[in-house]
């Protein structure tokens, strides 16, 4: 697929760490990005930094969703590139010690659930609705494709720690996605895809403390150091380019493999 201004794109989680890195690598090739996002300042920001739009989405919610798509189809025309970057989830190990009542107790059903919305169904809910958009536009190019659809899951996926039995098990989720529907979709034209980034320098990790990030670096094989968001962005760029790319998992982790804790 070439990147450029007649293969406009979403960007969910744009409006900060591998959201926006990928949404501004986009927008460097020329592409129209709308991001969609529940952070409407930083979001706008982000979008009009780069010549984009703003759509203020929850992906918890399916007519949110659908506003989203609605907003930014009239904006920019059909999407033909969709990278889901948004979730939300709870952590917990499946059993913890309390030591007021000296007895295990398990993390709720409740807790999984939400997860499991977070992380899993919204990331078919996007990937599903963006590509019934495709699905009806013309075909990009003599290979008959349509567009190219990115899940993040996570290296967690494979080696999920202690306390990540949620994360774990919906990125895994998430990777299980990819070769059915992009089998359900070849005759459409339509790539699935999925990228498992490991540490990554986003926002939220650099709030660690100096200690944790630079064990969490020396931890990494090569290079030892956290991944870059715009390594990420990279990446998703070049799925979304390379036209063969298509029903894979790919790791993005300097060859880091998580030990248990």
């Amino acid at each position: 697929m070439e990147l450029g201004k007649n293969t406009p794109a979403v960007v969910t989680g744009g409006a900060s760490g591998l959201g926006r890195a990928t949404a501004e690598a986009l927008a460097a090739h020329g592409v129209k990005v709308a991001i969609f996002d529940i952070q409407e300042d930083k979001g706008k920001e982000v979008a009009d930094a780069i010549g984009g739009i703003f759509c203020n989405v929850n992906i918890l919610d399916e007519a949110s969703c659908e506003a989203g798509f609605e907003k930014a189809r009239e904006a920019h025309g059909q999407e033909r590139i969709t990278v889901h970057c948004a979730m939300t989830a709870k952590g917990g190990k499946t059993l913890r010690f309390d030591k007021e009542t000296m007895s295990f107790k398990r993390l709720p059903t409740e807790s999984y659930e939400f997860g499991a919305a977070g992380i899993l169904t919204a990331s078919y809910r996007i990937a599903s609705m963006s590509a019934l958009g495709m699905a009806n536009a013309e075909p990009l190019n003599d290979d008959g494709e349509r567009g190219s659809i990115t899940l993040t899951a996570s290296v967690a996926a494979q080696d999920a720690q202690i306390g990540q039995v949620v994360y774990g098990s919906c990125k895994a989720g998430v990777n299980g996605l990819v070769l059915p529907m992009a089998r359900d979709l070849m005759d459409i034209g339509i790539r699935v895809n999925s990228i498992m980034p490991g540490i990554f320098a986003t926002p939220l990790m650099l709030g660690a403390p100096d200690k944790v990030l630079n064990s969490l670096a020396a931890s990494v094989p090569f290079p030892k150091r956290l991944g870059k968001p715009e390594e990420f962005g990279s990446l998703a760029c070049e799925i979304a380019r390379n036209t063969y790319l298509n029903g894979h998992n790919f790791r993005l982790d300097g060859s880091i493999r998580m030990a248990p804790r």
